[in-house]
C-alpha cells in the first residue's frame, strides 16, 4: 500500500504553503468576523427591539439550516424533524431527541421507500 503522507482522497498535497496559509487566513478571518460583531454589538444600544431580535436569531438559523433539508428529503425528514421537536418540547433532552429524530427518520425510509 503507497504511503499518503499529506495527500487527500484525489492525490493533492495537503503538505505546501499554500494549505497552511489558506488554514491561517481561514482563522483570522473567523477570528475579525467574531471580534468584529463583539466590538459592533458593545456600540449598539440594547433596547427592547434589539434584544427581541437577537433573541430570535438563534431559531432562524436552525431553520435556515434545517429547512433546505426537511424539503429536500420530503416526508421521512419531516418526520423526523417533527418527532425531535415533539421530544424536545416534553423532555427537553437533546440526545434523547436526536436519538428519536434518527429512528424514526430510519423507519419512515423503510416504510415509505
Amino acid at each position: 500500500m503507497p504511503d499518503l503522507g499529506a495527500l487527500d482522497l484525489h492525490g493533492h498535497d495537503l503538505s505546501g504553503p499554500g494549505v497552511i496559509a489558506a488554514i491561517l487566513a481561514m482563522g483570522a478571518v473567523t477570528y475579525a468576523m467574531r471580534a468584529g460583531g463583539f466590538w459592533l454589538m458593545a456600540h449598539v444600544p440594547l433596547t427592547a427591539r434589539v434584544r427581541r431580535m437577537l433573541e430570535a436569531l438563534p431559531g432562524t438559523v436552525v431553520v435556515a439550516t434545517v429547512l433546505p433539508i426537511a424539503v429536500r428529503e420530503g416526508l421521512p425528514a419531516m418526520l423526523a424533524i417533527a418527532a425531535a421537536v415533539g421530544v424536545m418540547m416534553i423532555r427537553r433532552n437533546d440526545f434523547l431527541a436526536v436519538i428519536v429524530g434518527m429512528a424514526v427518520a430510519a423507519a419512515a425510509r423503510a416504510w415509505l421507500g
